[in-house]
């Protein structure tokens, strides 16, 4: 990913909050067949783990060797900048659009387990994650399914963990601007809905005080 040095994300706790925020991942790797890419939710584990699940029917585990590099990409906010955002733009137009995002490319090695515990883990890490932020009190348990059901639910899937060995992070969000044209993209993006990013924009405003 090319990233100039404006751009290059590295703060740890910036860079979980992306995975946290945006779990779905892309899985790209290469294998036999070519590359191939799979789009699944992720969980940061212990020991510099990402931790998941895919269909027992998914070739991706049958065409992944065990231990292979693959590269899983976290995609969060992103939004189109118009140069009509920028203060500047009447006085030189020398603006061109561009596209905000932050993204992180983590890179390890894939081991699949088949195991039940190893499946029982992944898909109760995951579940229990999310269904708490979305249900409170009322979260769904894998206990709540009767225990012949999710036997055969878990038969028919494949756990798997990522050991990382490599991170890289970008968060593009107009830090190459003075601050003028900056605030004007936050403005900007504020104006047709695109609070998120322009949040995440201001947070880096610090720099021009």
């Amino acid at each position: 990913m090319y990233i100039p040095p404006h751009f290059h994300e590295v703060d740890p706790s910036e860079i979980a909050s992306i995975i946290d925020a945006s779990p779905l991942a892309s899985i790209v790797a290469q294998t036999s067949a070519g590359l191939i890419a799979n789009h699944i939710p992720l969980l940061a584990g212990a020991n510099g783990t990402l931790i998941g699940h895919v269909a027992l029917a998914n070739d991706m585990h049958r065409l992944i060797p065990d231990g292979h590099e693959v590269m899983a990409i976290f995609r969060g906010d992103d939004a189109y900048v118009s140069p009509n955002f920028y203060p500047t733009k009447p006085q030189h137009h020398r603006h061109v659009p561009t596209w905000n995002y932050q993204v992180v490319h983590i890179y390890g090695a894939i081991h699949f387990q088949h195991d039940t515990q190893a499946k029982r883990a992944a898909v109760g890490l995951l579940t229990r994650l999310h269904e708490r932020r979305l249900n409170g009190a009322s979260a769904w348990r894998m206990a709540d399914a009767p225990e012949d059901y999710m036997a055969q639910m878990l038969d028919s899937i494949v756990a798997f963990r990522i050991d990382v060995t490599r991170t890289l992070a970008k968060s593009k969000l107009s830090q190459n601007r003075d601050a003028v044209d900056f605030d004007g993209a936050i403005s900007g993006l504020r104006s047709v809905g695109q609070d998120a990013i322009a949040g995440k924009m201001a947070t880096r405003r610090a720099p021009f005080d």
